[in-house]
């Protein structure tokens, strides 16, 4: 099983985090998909609705994992603080072709954090794994902060530039791990 933790070490575009300011993704690839998450609870609104899949996740306080292959064939993954996800095949940058992908999807409020665990088909990995970045937002209006476990800096916060994500090594010999469904 191949394992990767991102901590959130910035802001999008390098700046130091504030000292209450905390994320950190885990991700294990064996039979399935597998994302852990601990961050910061900030106490923004809840997005509308109940939980479970919500278009639109992005808008509201939430950590986001994007996992690059050949082809710039990425799945971005978001997770919010009050149950909600979101996830997302793509191919080319913001070019979606997937965006029913099912997601078992549990949290838990504790304190002044919140811990998340995902699960997904391994079909929805991306063929030869090969970069990844992990985000988080949170705030509202002038005081939206946008976090990076690897800087993705340029005139605003762009999570979607692939050419920035940062390398990753799969420990498995065949790194071809899912078929990475397109609908």
């Amino acid at each position: 099983m191949d394992r990767f933790r991102f901590e959130l070490r910035g802001t999008w575009n390098g700046e130091p985090l504030r000292p209450e300011e905390y994320g950190r993704v885990e991700l294990r690839l064996g039979d399935a998909i597998e994302v852990e998450i601990e961050a910061t609870s900030y106490g923004d609104p809840p997005p509308p609705g109940p939980p479970g899949r919500l278009d639109g996740l992005w808008n509201y306080e939430v950590v986001e994992l994007f996992l690059l292959g050949e082809g710039d064939r990425y799945l971005e993954l978001e997770l919010g603080p009050h149950g909600h996800s979101l996830a997302l095949a793509l191919e080319g940058r913001r070019r979606v072709v997937a965006s029913d992908i099912p997601v078992d999807y549990r949290v838990e409020r504790r304190g002044p954090r919140w811990h998340g665990h995902a699960r997904l088909a391994i079909a929805w990995l991306p063929p030869d794994l090969c970069a990844a970045n992990a985000y988080a937002i949170h705030g509202l209006g002038e005081t939206r902060r946008y976090l990076a476990w690897s800087a993705v800096p340029g005139p605003a916060p762009d999570f979607h530039r692939i050419e920035l994500f940062a390398p990753l090594r799969l420990a498995r010999s065949d790194q071809r791990l899912g078929d990475f469904r397109t609908g």
